[in-house]
Formats: C-alpha cells, structure tokens, sequence
C-alpha cells in the first residue's frame, strides 16, 4: 500500500499544473491509486513510474479515462480522425478498430459496437495495464526497455506511441519514481 498523505503531497508540489489539488483531481488520483494498490505486483515500481508518467501525459494530468481531442466535438472528430469512431479513450488512448476487437475479446464486452465502454475506469485500467505488460499496442511492451538490466524511459514511449513527447514523458517518469519511493518509505 502506498502512503497517499506522502504521494498526494509530493505529487501536488512537483507535477499539479496548479500546485493545489481540488476534489476532481483528489478523486481521480484516488481512483488510480486503488487500482495500484490491488495490482502493484504486476510492475515494478521503475515500472510503475512509467506507467503513472504516461497516464499523466495521456490524461492531460486528469489521471481520468478521456476521450482524445477531449475539447473537440463528435462532429470534429469524425471530421479529421481518419480512424473515427475508433478514436482515443481512455487512460492511454486505445485508437484504430483493430485494437477496440482485441480488447473486446481479452474483455469479454463489445468495444466495437460501443468504443465507449474503454472509457469505463476498470476497462480503462485493464488496456493500461495489460498494453504496457503485453505489447498491444505497438508490439513493444514495458519489459523491453525497463527491467532490472536497464531503465530506457525515453524509449519505452515505443509502448504506446512511437517517439512522441518521450522526452517529456521520461522527464515525468523520473518525478513519479522519487513519488512512488518516497511514498512507500515511510
């Protein structure tokens, strides 16, 4: 179990955008962190760290399942997503038909039919999670650049979306592993 007092303050004084959490946010964070807690076995927490930096990018630092271009509207997507409906949801922003099948068959749910349900918070977790574990989306998975023989946070953006915004993201990596330590020390 991570202690959120620590998590919570660390986090609200290195990455908030606002440095003052409000109770969306707090929400939000809770969320996930349940979700951590129960499956912290599946990473490590270099891992971990990964994972948390890319929801972050991701969400927009909502840490909420979202919908890609969360400000445009339907009518915009299906104007300039050459792959709508099947558009970004979620914690990482499950794109193109071929995925919503794949994960509608590892779900058990019709993804396809509605590409909403990646929106759910326990959809949304399950892509995250078995994506970065299992390479869906890009063939690469989490183990190919970050284990106990390397730590390639600027590479294992090839998880999820070739090099975009890696360095960003292996900037943020690198903040939530000082979170993750410092919050499970004490």
């Amino acid at each position: 179990m991570i202690n959120r007092k620590v998590f919570f303050n660390d986090y609200k004084n290195t990455l908030d955008p606002n440095r003052k959490l409000d109770q969306t946010e707090v929400d939000a964070l809770d969320t996930f962190l349940d979700f951590y807690d129960k499956d912290q076995s599946y990473f490590t927490t270099v891992q971990w760290a990964y994972v948390f930096a890319t929801v972050y990018h991701e969400t927009g630092a909502t840490f909420l399942p979202v919908r890609e271009s969360p400000r445009a509207s339907e009518a915009w997507r299906k104007a300039h997503f050459r792959y709508y409906p099947y558009y970004g949801r979620g914690y990482v922003q499950l794109t193109w038909d071929y995925n919503y099948k794949a994960y509608s068959k590892k779900l058990g749910i019709d993804l396809v039919k509605n590409p909403d349900l990646a929106m759910d918070y326990k959809n949304s977790w399950f892509i995250l999670i078995d994506g970065f574990k299992n390479g869906v989306f890009t063939g690469k998975k989490m183990a190919d650049y970050i284990s106990s023989k390397k730590i390639d946070f600027k590479n294992a953006r090839r998880i999820i979306n070739g090099t975009d915004k890696a360095d960003l993201i292996a900037g943020y990596a690198e903040t939530f592993l000082q979170i993750l330590n410092n919050a499970k020390q004490v």
